[in-house]
Parts: structure tokens; sequence; C-alpha cells
């Protein structure tokens, strides 16, 4: 698995310029499958998304992102199941395709359905019940603001399916819509638990409060403390979690999606246009 040395070189990639991909027929084969629903697919390549990203300078086409202020999908942030990169390619459209192998997420699944992939809302375009296997798309824009640039082959992903009516609410409201992210900066056991400390950026970092909800790499969180200074906040993981999510199998350094709590972002917004005036001390 890819890894960055420090968060600034995550947020470099913001920087990266807009991408060409190689050939159609050098990248993707579609061929028929016994599925009934979808074909299968095959993507002759090995090399990570963070290669294929980086080596790309510019783009067939330009995606247009989905409005951030229209809800889409809902998850909860609890973690269905952890599914396993198998291939990463570059896509027909000039995005890149992630194919991934689950089992739970696939049952009733439909073309165009959402799932979180590390806490990042993507939309289904083919899979196989027989292979156990989907394939979802990815966007430029999506690899610059979340860390699934860094996945390859084998990584291990966290997968959640968009909730329905009548789901139970078992997390806290969770859309899927990256807010950007972070860098593990130490993992630290106490008991069975496990202490994991993020340093994130002063923009995330103002809607991230003490006891506050927050969905890191698509799991629902509780935050511990906020250190201000450092610009880093910490959780706990018991023991249970730890067996359930892909957290753990991060090492320091390496980066997770943040998605902050809703409701936070529509209070500032709020305060922000003074529609509700600021509490003052007395």
């Amino acid at each position: 698995m890819a890894t960055f040395s420090s968060l600034s070189t995550a947020i470099s990639l913001s920087n990266i310029p807009k991408m060409v991909p190689p050939r159609r027929d050098a990248i993707l084969n579609v061929h028929p499958s016994s599925s009934q629903f979808c074909p299968r697919f095959e993507l002759n390549t090995n090399r990570s998304l963070f290669t294929l990203f980086t080596s790309c300078r510019k783009p067939q086409l330009r995606c247009k992102p989905r409005p951030r202020s229209s809800v889409q999908c809902l998850f909860t942030g609890i973690v269905e199941e952890i599914g396993h990169v198998k291939q990463v390619g570059i896509a027909e459209h000039g995005g890149f395709d992630l194919k991934i192998t689950a089992k739970t997420v696939l049952e009733g699944v439909n073309l165009g359905d959402s799932i979180s992939v590390n806490g990042t809302c993507l939309t289904v375009t083919a899979f196989d019940h027989q292979l156990s296997e989907f394939k979802v798309g990815l966007a430029p824009e999506t690899l610059r603001k979340t860390s699934l640039v860094e996945l390859t082959a084998g990584s291990p992903v966290n997968l959640e399916r968009a909730v329905q009516p009548i789901s139970r609410m078992g997390g806290h409201f969770v859309q899927g819509h990256v807010d950007g992210t972070g860098e593990i900066i130490s993992m630290d056991p106490e008991g069975d638990s496990l202490w994991i400390k993020v340093r994130t950026s002063e923009a995330l970092l103002k809607y991230i409060v003490p006891k506050g909800f927050i969905a890191v790499d698509g799991t629902s969180l509780t935050v511990v403390d906020v250190f201000d200074e450092e610009k880093a906040f910490n959780f706990m993981l018991v023991a249970y979690t730890q067996k359930n999510v892909v957290i753990p199998l991060k090492n320091v350094g390496q980066l997770v999606n943040l998605e902050v709590d809703i409701l936070g972002k529509y209070v500032q917004r709020l305060l922000s246009n003074g529609a509700i005036k600021p509490i003052e001390s007395s």
C-alpha cells in the first residue's frame, strides 16, 4: 500500500495537472459474463491509483462534480464489511475504475446503487455475484480530495451500502462526501483498545469538537480530544471495532478520509451569514 510521509504531500495533489489517459484498447477489456445483470470487467494493470493518477497529464473530458449541497445518499458510518481492492485502472470515460471483492454489500445490489468505500460515496457501475466483486468509477477530483489515491491491489477498504427508510441508524448521518483527509500521527495501544491521533487542516479542525461525531474512512466515531496547537484530534477504537474496520491496518503517516458532522457545518454557515447571533460572554 502506498504511503505519504506528511499531510503536505496529500495536499499537493490538488496542484497535479489534469490528465490524458492511455488508449482505451490498452487499458480496459470488457467481455461477456454468466451474470445476467451486467458484464464482467478486466483491468489490465497492477499499478497503484497514485501512480496512474500522477502519470497522466490532461483529461479526455471534464467530470462534472456532484453538487455538495444536495443529499444523494445517506450512510450511518457503521461498516458492513471489509472488502479488498482487486484491480485498479483507467476507465474509458477518462477517470478511473476500481474493482473490489465483497459479499455483504452485493446482497440486493443494482447498477447505480451507492456504496461507501472508505467513507466516499461511489456508484456501482458493474458487478458479478459469482465472482463476488463490483466496480465503481472514480473521478480525478475524487482522487485529489480523498485518501483513495493510496489504494493498490490488495488494499482493504471499509464498505457500507446506503441506508433505506427501514434501516436502523446505529451511527450518525454520513453523506459520503469527504471533506478532506487527515494524517495518522500516532497509534498507541491501551489494554485491548487503540488510541489514534490524526492531524488535519485548520479548515476542518474548526468543525471537530470533543465528544462530537466524525466519520473516519467512513467509520462513525466519537472524538475524544482536540489539540488545537497540533491541529489534531484523537479517538479510541475498542477491540471489536479494530477487527471490523480498516483504520488499525494503516500505519503512522498514512491518510484517512474525514467527514465532519454536517450539523456543525450548518451552524457555522448560519453564524457566518448572521442568521444566528453568536453567544456573547457577559
